[in-house]
C-alpha cells in the first residue's frame, strides 16, 4: 500500500462501513477525518479502528504499523470541520434517500469546490440525491464490497452529468488505495453487485422455498462449490473453462437450459445468438483459445491453493442460538 502522504479524505457516518472506509484511506496513505454526530460512535470508533487494524497486521496484510495507520484518523462531531480543505468525501449514512439528499446539499455547500463527492450507496443513485447546482458534476456512487478493507472490489456509478474528469479522479485514488474499481456504465437500481447477488438469493429463497434443498446445504453449494470457483476467475471465465471451445460452446450446449430455468420463475432472457457473441468477443480478446489449456491449469493451479488455504484453518461453526 502507499504509504506517502495524500490529500486529507473526509469519511462521512462512523458506523461499519464508515470505519472500514477510513482504514481504506488511511492504508492509502491519506489523513482521514471521520465525522459523525452521534458521541457514540465517535467514542467507540477508535477501538473498532484499533482492533481491525491488528487483525490485518496479524494476517500479514499491512505495509505499516497499525498505531502509524490509526494517527491518520481522526474523529469529528462538526461536518464543516470534517470538510475543510479535503480532496474527497465518502458518505456512509443509511439508505434513506431524504438522508442522502440533505448530506449532498450540505457537502456543496461546506467541502472545497473541487473535492468529489461520493457516496456508499447500495442501491439509490447518485441522480436521486445530487443537488440541483454545480456541485452535481462531481457526485457519484463508490460502493464497496463489506468490508471493503478486504474485499478490494468498488462500484464507481456516475450520474450522466457526473463530470469525467471526477470518475477518472477517484478511479486513481482507490487504485493508489489498493482498490479495485470497476465502472457501471449506466445507472440501475442495486448497480452490479447488488443485482448478482440479489439474482442469486432470489433463487435461493425460492428452492429452499419449494423444497428442493435446505438452507445449510445451499450455502454450502456456493461456498465450497460456485463461491470457492468464483474466488479465482468470474461467471463469464467459468463458463469460458467449463467447455473446450469456450464460451460460445458452452452457450450452444447449456443455453436452452439456463433459458427454460429463467422462464420457470418467470423471466424471459434468452442469450441471443447477437450477445453471446459479444461476450466471446470480450473473451477471446483477454484469452485467445490458443491459450486456452494454459489458463484451465492456471485456474486448478489456483483452486489447489486455495483448497490448502482453507484446510489450514477449523471452521468456526456458529453457536446454538446465537
Amino acid at each position: 500500500m502507499n504509504g506517502e502522504s495524500q490529500a486529507a479524505v473526509a469519511v462521512v457516518g462512523a458506523g461499519s462501513i464508515g470505519v472500514a472506509w477510513a482504514i481504506v484511506f488511511a492504508r492509502g496513505g491519506h489523513d482521514v477525518r471521520l465525522q459523525d454526530p452521534d458521541a457514540g460512535r465517535r467514542e467507540q470508533a477508535p477501538a473498532e479502528i484499533a482492533q481491525r487494524l491488528d487483525a490485518l497486521a496479524a494476517a500479514g496484510l499491512l505495509g505499516e504499523a497499525p498505531g502509524a495507520l490509526a494517527k491518520r484518523i481522526t474523529l469529528h462531531a462538526d461536518l464543516g470541520e470534517a470538510l475543510a480543505g479535503v480532496a474527497h468525501v465518502q458518505e456512509n449514512a443509511p439508505e434513506r434517500l431524504e438522508i442522502k439528499q440533505e448530506l449532498f446539499e450540505r457537502f456543496a455547500r461546506l467541502a472545497p469546490p473541487d473535492a468529489v463527492l461520493a457516496s456508499s450507496s447500495s442501491a439509490i443513485t447518485a441522480s436521486s440525491f445530487a443537488p440541483a447546482d454545480s456541485a452535481r458534476s462531481r457526485c457519484l456512487v463508490v460502493h464497496p464490497g463489506n468490508p471493503p478493507f478486504l474485499i478490494p472490489v468498488v462500484e464507481l456509478v456516475p450520474a450522466p452529468f457526473t463530470a469525467d474528469p471526477v470518475v477518472a479522479q477517484c478511479r486513481e485514488r482507490l487504485r493508489r488505495c489498493g482498490m479495485r474499481p470497476v465502472l457501471v456504465a449506466r445507472e440501475v437500481e442495486g448497480f452490479v453487485f447488488n443485482r448478482l447477488q440479489g439474482a442469486m438469493l432470489r433463487e435461493a429463497y425460492c428452492l429452499v422455498r419449494d423444497g428442493v434443498i435446505g438452507v445449510e446445504d445451499l450455502d454450502t453449494v456456493v461456498r465450497d462449490g460456485l463461491g470457492l470457483r468464483w474466488a479465482v476467475i468470474g461467471p463469464f471465465e467459468t463458463a469460458d473453462l467449463n467447455t473446450r471451445g469456450g464460451v460460445a460452446s458452452h452457450a450452444l450446449k447449456m443455453g436452452p437450459a439456463y433459458a427454460r430455468m429463467g422462464a420457470e420463475r418467470g423471466q424471459h432472457d434468452p442469450w441471443t445468438e447477437s450477445l453471446v457473441a459479444r461476450v466471446a468477443a470480450e473473451r477471446r480478446a483477454r484469452l485467445p483459445l490458443e491459450r486456452w489449456q494454459a489458463r484451465v491449469e492456471w485456474r486448478d493451479r489456483a483452486l489447489m491453493a486455495l483448497v490448502a488455504a482453507k484446510q489450514s484453518f477449523a471452521p468456526v461453526e456458529p453457536e446454538e442460538g446465537t
